[in-house]
């Protein structure tokens, strides 16, 4: 098969495209042949060498897949051969979804939602799955309650800006100027320009922060929350930081996402009932990875996706 791999850690140019053995799946597992493989923010840190999730390369990248069921490994039941599917298999291990073939657990990929393409539903997983686990299971949202989306014209802010109006709450979102129109096409109740002054001055009395940026971000986020609410960070939260949120009663949950069957599902309804639109910036073919990784890091709205 070709697989985009690498041997070195570095910018977008240590991407090459190789030819690698076609895998094989173990008891479980089942082969999909991958028409399209989504891209994230953290493919981007692992292939830096900022997050070494996959050890020293050489290894092959990415996690989000949709495409074709082409073999079952033992013990599978429930799915077959020609199967459309769509996952984020084996995260934070390696999935090789920069591949023309991978291999995933059967029971962390759920069947593609019928009314959008591999390209869109290989844009949805990873950050389809962090938004609803960090609104629902780690933020226990709820209708009526007011939510705050930081950097919510990217792949994660979108889908839960849109996740969260779904589930009944009044959304306060942050962007950039440039894509303040976009986030208030998705139904944030609230925009605000995050380059124009302290968002602290403009929002009170959030229930729930969603923040992918982290840091000195999530204290600025405290300033924000009602006593007893929730910050729901996607990066590492200082200790100083959960000290001043455990004084006022707020609950901080520093999240990773996880391979989630069930989520996937949810999802792939809410894409079918035309309630979630996951928005793709661009589309490379797989031998342009490193010109896909150079796109996503000039931070487009919405997903970057491989078209395999």
């Amino acid at each position: 098969m070709r697989a985009v791999t690498q041997n070195t850690v570095g910018g977008p140019d240590v991407l090459v495209i190789a030819d690698r053995p076609d895998p094989a799946p173990k008891a479980g597992e089942v082969l999909v042949r991958v028409s399209a493989a989504g891209i994230n923010p953290v493919d981007g840190a692992v292939r830096g060498g900022h997050y070494p999730l996959l050890g020293e390369p050489p290894f092959i990248l990415g996690w989000d897949i949709s495409g074709t069921i082409e073999a079952l490994g033992p013990d599978v039941s429930g799915l077959k051969v020609g199967d459309q599917v769509f996952g984020m298999p084996h995260f934070p291990k390696q999935a090789a979804a920069y591949a023309e073939l991978a291999v995933a657990p059967a029971d962390e990929i759920a069947p593609k939602p019928d009314s959008i393409d591999h390209i869109h539903a290989a844009a949805l997983p990873l950050a389809g799955l962090t938004a609803w686990q960090g609104l629902v299971r780690h933020g226990g949202l709820r209708k009526g309650q007011r939510v705050l989306v930081h950097a919510a014209a990217g792949g994660v802010g979108h889908l839960a800006v849109q996740i969260a109006k779904v589930l009944g709450a009044h959304v306060i979102a942050t962007a950039s100027p440039d894509k303040l129109d976009f986030v208030r096409s998705i139904g944030a109740d609230e925009v605000i320009d995050y380059t124009s002054g302290d968002f602290t001055e403009k929002v009170r009395d959030v229930d729930l922060v969603l923040d992918a940026i982290g840091g000195d971000h999530a204290d600025k986020s405290l300033k924000v929350v009602r006593d007893g609410g929730v910050l729901v960070s996607l990066l590492n939260v200082h200790d100083a930081t959960r000290a001043k949120a455990a004084a006022r009663g707020i609950r901080v949950e520093r999240m990773s996402v996880v391979p989630d069957r069930d989520g996937l599902v949810e999802l792939g309804k809410l894409v079918d009932a035309k309630k979630l639109a996951v928005h793709v910036a661009e589309s490379f073919p797989l031998a342009q990875a490193g010109d896909a990784h150079a796109f996503l890091a000039a931070r487009p709205i919405g997903k970057v996706v491989l078209a395999v």
